[in-house]
């Protein structure tokens, strides 16, 4: 059986929705990393540290521009080592979301672990915002029946999944699904010899107006996620605005941050599903 979901209603009579999400990793994925051990070579950590310097005040002065409000994820470190970065994002009125806290892999850690470095975050959010945070979206976006469960404990909805074009909800939690697609840093991520050549930015801003104008023929969520040290440079940030500018003239997007597109889906009937057990193919192969 082909489960179709049924034709969604966005707020104000909007066709589609769409969204604009920043991961801040910033230096996290790194000091990760090299949590054994800290590596004293600098072209790794100076191209990281160019987000907080300028790529994410470039790209959020492109949101004023635009007269739009983004999701900005940052793990728990970022927030710690910048201590003004979430209450001016705050301040300037986007959403603010979990991130890990050190950006921890979930096959580096244990259960106990994430729900430690969850907590440690919140309370971190709170304590610098005087706010509590409402989502958050994993590391590499990797999930575990235990993160769910935590997520679903504690309230938060999450955006780090791709099982729909629409919100959806899995184990009670509300899922603002993401796209590897979608996402900067497998076009543009380049760290050093070795790594894959980065794609142009005329390219990939061509591909991504094609898929918005898609999402938006049939009626779904465009998500778009980049990050702060990839994207933060000026010919890509002149590559967003143009793409987000267009998409804003159209009329017929509801352009919305992460928490807003869960809480208008906590208002919609069905799209439920549950995690499917997973059986190693050895087990299969016996049947």
């Amino acid at each position: 059986m082909i489960w179709e979901a049924p034709d969604y209603l966005w707020p104000e009579g909007k066709r589609a929705a769409a969204c604009f999400s920043v991961d801040v990793d910033a230096l996290s994925p790194y000091l990760w990393q090299t949590r054994e051990g800290v590596s004293n070579r600098l072209a790794a950590v100076e191209h990281r540290q160019y987000g907080m310097r300028r790529g994410l005040a470039r790209m959020v002065d492109m949101l004023d521009r635009l007269g739009l409000r983004g999701s900005f994820f940052v793990p728990g470190v970022v927030a710690e080592e910048n201590p003004d970065l979430l209450p001016g994002l705050v301040a300037r009125g986007h959403e603010i979301a979990l991130h890990g806290y050190f950006h921890e892999i979930v096959a580096d850690i244990t259960d106990a672990q994430f729900t430690e470095a969850l907590e440690r975050a919140i309370a971190l959010f709170e304590a610098q915002t005087g706010q509590r945070p409402a989502g958050f979206r994993s590391p590499a976006w990797e999930m575990t029946p235990h993160m769910l469960a935590e997520l679903k404990r504690l309230g938060l909805w999450d955006s780090s999944l791709m099982g729909h074009d629409l919100p959806y909800r899995i184990d009670g939690v509300t899922e603002v699904p993401v796209r590897w697609d979608n996402d900067d840093a497998i076009f543009f991520k380049f760290l050093g010899p070795g790594d894959r050549a980065p794609r142009s930015h005329l390219e990939i801003g061509e591909t991504w107006k094609s898929e918005a104008a898609a999402q938006v023929a049939d009626g779904g969520l465009f998500m778009l996620t980049v990050h702060d040290w990839i994207s933060g440079r000026a010919a890509r940030v002149a590559m967003l605005e143009e793409l987000w500018r267009g998409l804003a003239e159209r009329g017929d997007v509801w352009i919305a941050p992460c928490g807003e597109i869960a809480a208008h889906h906590d208002t919609q009937a069905g799209m439920e599903v549950q995690t499917a057990p997973i059986r190693a193919v050895s087990e299969r192969q016996r049947r």
